[in-house]
């Protein structure tokens, strides 16, 4: 079948919109970054860890995942876990959640669709008479309206947003009856932000951005782009 030129400038601007909505849906990953480290103190190697979100990794799945992928960061570090939780050099605390929903204005780029055609046309139809011969007729055919793609704009619409957090942080190993309280060693916190609240997806591949971040120091907020795709992403998702 002939495309007209009209109908193809349509298919074509189709094309584009399903292509801008297949960006909206890509694996990449906004990640926002900010850590600090203590470079007054050593922080070691061994570590004990510990959840604080109250989940238990041995009976919440989500725990245990999240803590999974924070064992395969550390390990990306050379750090391991210690045999003795007590002879470990440091506590390390894992901290996940999904931030209460908020609202957004962004700029996007929106569909625009016309309502084309549609109107009364006449056609002849066959019939029969009542001795059975075939006659031809004129009737009047309502042809309805379709709205068909023409173009697109930009505009300002309200996004439901969720952020989406991983906080990993080491601690001295002290023990309980220690008069001074043990000093924080490092700090890294790193979350994304995006339409959905899929906190299991995104665990990863924060976890994989916090590797390159333990022991330092963030003098501000850092944001880079991640393909959850990537070997870093499934070196985290194999586990150490």
């Amino acid at each position: 079948m002939v495309r007209s030129p009209l109908q193809l400038s349509r298919l074509c601007l189709l094309a584009l919109g399903l292509l801008v909505a297949a960006g909206c849906t890509s694996n990449t990953y906004n990640v926002k970054i900010n850590a600090i480290a203590n470079d007054a103190k050593e922080s070691g190697e061994s570590y004990r860890i510990v959840t604080k979100n109250g989940g238990d990794p041995q009976t919440d799945l989500r725990t245990r995942e999240a803590v999974d992928y924070v064992k395969a960061a550390l390990s990306g570090r050379g750090l391991y876990e210690a045999p003795n939780p007590e002879s470990a050099d440091m506590v390390v605390e894992v901290d996940y959640d999904v931030e209460p929903p908020r609202v957004e204005f962004e700029s996007r780029s929106v569909p625009i669709f016309a309502r084309m055609g549609g109107g009364v046309r006449s056609v002849i139809v066959p019939t029969r008479d009542s001795n059975g011969n075939i006659q031809y007729r004129r009737v009047s055919v309502l042809d309805p309206p379709s709205q068909e793609l023409i173009g697109f704009e930009e505009k300002t619409i309200p996004v439901t947003v969720y952020e989406k957090y991983l906080r990993v942080s080491a601690r001295e190993n002290v023990a309980s009856g220690d008069d001074a309280p043990p000093e924080q060693l490092w700090s890294v916190y790193v979350s994304n932000e995006a339409e959905d609240d899929d906190i299991r997806s995104a665990l990863p591949v924060l976890a994989s951005v916090v590797v390159d971040y333990i022991g330092v120091t963030t003098e501000k907020d850092q944001e880079v782009k991640v393909n959850s795709e990537t070997d870093e992403v499934d070196f985290i998702k194999r586990g150490m």
